[in-house]
């Protein structure tokens, strides 16, 4: 019988990535930055156009639809400001006005919006961290989709921020952004997949789930029944070649524990691996591990063939 990941691996030299996919996951990456970038842009630029009137620095107090931006312009998160005091808060921002705006003179509007930038940089910068990661998740939710729609299957899919399981609608455009889960049939056996799932069974995070079961049955117990996972995997979205060792190491960590979790209640579900940026040596580990039968599957994720083909193969399990 034809291991799965023959249908798209050759060698492990084939799971390498390329220079040109390294290049353009870069681009994607520049480009999302930007895209996340834009409402801070306007936003300086609503500041800029609200503070035109004011001749001093000390009057920026007294415009009421402000005070958060001059928060935000002293230094203070979103995240930290809900946990200060109205008094703190005024502390703050008496210390913007007279330690940078009163310096900078005639230039303190310029230097209102370059400080309240500088710290929604630094909260864009925070978020930029896991992208690679949201990326990783979109591209291989739209190719699940994809596939689950080609061969006429319904499936529901779970909201991130309302925890709420839905029918995937007829126009499904962008609903990756929002997607954790998706949930399927395949002849008769349910299939749930959910995204970042702390497993009680060793109690740390998994990338990928895939249960036997529908939505409905998805409770607590059933998340603690070794026998209801199928397949569990790792998905690595990060592009830069520097990170890429880490990132597999991370990943190696987390497999090995799920293979041992398994293996005292003697059971052995597929486990499979998704990368962005694979150098040769993880390439050649990777292999190994494949042929070995500990892994199940693996590809790259900047191959659309690879990707195509642990599609298939996950939505068939």
């Amino acid at each position: 019988m034809t291991r799965p990941y023959r249908q798209h691996l050759k060698s492990g030299k084939d799971l390498q990535t390329t220079c040109e996919a390294i290049r353009a996951g870069f681009v994607a990456l520049a480009l999302e930055k930007n895209r996340r970038a834009t409402p801070f842009v306007a936003q300086a630029r609503a500041l800029k156009a609200a503070c035109s009137s004011v001749m001093k620095p000390v009057d920026l107090l007294t415009v009421p639809d402000i005070q958060p931006a001059l928060l935000t312009a002293a230094g203070v998160s979103d995240k930290a400001a809900v946990h200060l005091q109205d008094s703190d808060k005024a502390e703050a921002v008496n210390g913007l006005i007279k330690n940078f705006l009163e310096p900078a003179g005639a230039n303190f509007v310029e230097e209102l919006v370059f400080l309240f930038l500088l710290t929604r940089g630094d909260a864009l910068g925070g978020s930029m961290r896991n992208v690679g990661g949201f990326m990783a998740q979109k591209k291989l939710a739209r190719s699940i989709i994809a596939h689950l729609k080609l061969a006429g299957r319904t499936c529901r899919w779970l909201h991130s921020e309302t925890n709420a399981w839905a029918d995937l609608p007829q126009d499904d455009a962008d609903v990756e952004v929002w997607l954790r889960g998706l949930s399927w049939t395949v002849g008769k056996r349910p299939r749930t997949l959910v995204y970042n799932l702390t497993v009680p069974l060793f109690r740390n995070n998994v990338d990928l789930s895939l249960f036997n079961c529908s939505v409905e049955n998805l409770t607590k117990d059933v998340l603690s029944d070794p026998a209801a996972y199928v397949a569990l995997g790792e998905l690595k979205g990060g592009i830069d070649p520097a990170g890429a060792d880490e990132h597999w190491k991370t990943a190696r960590t987390s497999l090995d524990r799920i293979h041992k979790a398994f293996a005292r209640h003697r059971l052995k579900p597929q486990t499979f691996f998704i990368g962005a940026a694979i150098e040769a040596k993880m390439a050649s580990e990777i292999w190994a591990l494949l042929q070995r039968g500990i892994l199940g599957n693996a590809a790259n994720l900047t191959d659309e063939d690879q990707i195509a083909s642990i599609t298939r193969w996950l939505c068939g399990l």
